[in-house]
């Protein structure tokens, strides 16, 4: 089934790039034919069933996993020949499951971001001081700099993880369920953060979340992937799970009922 198009960001470059992608893992087709492309200051959600292929999708662009077919490229080249140097921001589904017992403030998780292979010995103090600081900022965290992580609520946690990805300076934001072990009350704010990255950060944004209600409430595109894309296009425009049912080719179980016999 062709997939419904959406509106892209006039005049953008294209920060990732999927050309008649398929990818097998253990054995087994998990993406066939995957055509996308994300500009730059886009906001995209991606949704679909588990085994959809929403995290063999992430592996691929990510450069961990390699396409059977197609190709997948981020800013122009092959993720698995190129060291982004920061460009990519990745914040994983375990993000926020940080052990409590660790110990290591805010702002030296955050520091962490600022690392590369160029600099492990010599930080540039303080270009890198800077960053952090607007890091600590942008995900209003800049009051517990100072506060171990390990006593972070879930969504505090994920906030400094976000921080780190931002002290790299990353274009492209990459997550992967965010969601997860964020209390409700949190959840909000999280997504808000996201949006203001988006428009007054100028940042590219990908997130996975199995929550179509958040990726609705948040994400300025949503792509419906199982197996292929299904759905690309306005968040207000995507079908219902119903009409998500009828894409995958999936009929209600109970469309035929029978009386009882007395």
């Amino acid at each position: 089934m062709q997939a419904i198009s959406s509106s892209r960001v006039a005049g953008a470059p294209s920060m990732l790039e999927a050309t008649n992608l398929s990818v097998v893992r253990s054995g087994k087709l998990v993406l066939e034919d995957v055509n996308l492309r994300i500009n730059k200051g886009e906001f995209v959600g991606i949704v679909g069933p588990n085994g959809g292929g929403k995290s063999t999708f992430l592996l691929t662009v990510l450069g961990i996993l390699q396409p059977a077919n197609g190709s997948v490229t981020v800013f122009g080249h092959n993720p698995q020949n190129v060291n982004f140097n920061g460009n990519v921001g990745w914040v994983s589904q375990s993000a926020a499951s940080i052990p409590t017992k660790m110990r290591m403030t805010v702002r030296e998780l955050i520091s962490l971001g600022t690392l590369s292979t160029s600099d492990l010995f010599s930080f540039r103090r303080r270009k890198n001081d800077e960053v952090v600081e607007r890091a600590l900022e942008l995900v209003g965290l800049t009051d517990l700099a100072e506060m171990d992580i390990g006593r972070l609520s879930g969504g505090q946690r994920q906030r400094a993880v976000i921080g780190r990805a931002l002290a790299s300076n990353a274009e492209l934001l990459i997550f992967d369920e965010p969601l997860v072990n964020v209390d409700r009350s949190s959840r909000n704010g999280i997504l808000k953060l996201l949006d203001d990255l988006c428009h007054n950060e100028n940042k590219t944004l990908l997130m996975v979340s199995h929550d179509l209600t958040a990726i609705r409430q948040s994400a300025h595109r949503v792509i419906y992937l199982d197996g292929q894309i299904q759905y690309d296009g306005s968040p207000s425009e995507i079908p219902d799970l119903s009409g998500l049912a009828g894409l995958v080719g999936l009929q209600h179980v109970h469309s035929h009922t029978h009386k009882e016999e007395e």
